[in-house]
C-alpha cells in the first residue's frame, strides 16, 4: 500500500523523463503519443504524469529506478515485460492497448521491500504543461 501512496498520491503534473538504457521500443506504443497521462486506480485520485516516454509506464512503480527488462510479449494490443532493479526490487507487468489514448496496466512485484499488485487505467487527456 505504500507504494500506491507514491504513485497515486503524487501532485498533478509530476514530470516522468525516465530513459529505459537502450531498450527497444514496444509494439503495444506504435499508435500512442507522448503527452500528458492520467493514471487511475479504482478507488484512488487519479494522478497526471507528463510522460516524455510511454516506455516507462510497464515499468511505473519503479520508473525512476532505470531497471534492465526483459519483454516476455510484445504486439499491437499487449505487452508483457518482467524487469529486475537493483537491491532485489522486480516487476512483472501485463499492458492492453484499448484505443490509441488508453492503456489497462496490470502490474506486480517487489518495491523497496514490499509487494505491489494492483490494476491501473492509463489515459492520454492532452499535452505535456509548458512552464
Amino acid at each position: 500500500m505504500k507504494a500506491m501512496t507514491r504513485i497515486f498520491g503524487a501532485a498533478a503534473g509530476v514530470a516522468v523523463a525516465a530513459l529505459l538504457g537502450g531498450a527497444a521500443p514496444l509494439s503495444i506504443f506504435s499508435q500512442a503519443k507522448p503527452g500528458l497521462w492520467e493514471i487511475a486506480r479504482s478507488g484512488s485520485e487519479p494522478a497526471r504524469l507528463c510522460l516524455a516516454n510511454l516506455e516507462t509506464l510497464p515499468q511505473i512503480e519503479h520508473r525512476k529506478a532505470g531497471c534492465p527488462r526483459t519483454v516476455i510479449r510484445d504486439s499491437q494490443s499487449e505487452a508483457l515485460v518482467h524487469y529486475t532493479c537493483r537491491g532485489g526490487d522486480f516487476g512483472q507487468t501485463r499492458m492492453t492497448l484499448l484505443t490509441p489514448r488508453s492503456f489497462r496496466v496490470q502490474t506486480q512485484g517487489i518495491s523497496a521491500g514490499e509487494p505491489f499488485n494492483y490494476t491501473f487505467q492509463a489515459r492520454r487527456v492532452g499535452t505535456c504543461p509548458t512552464h
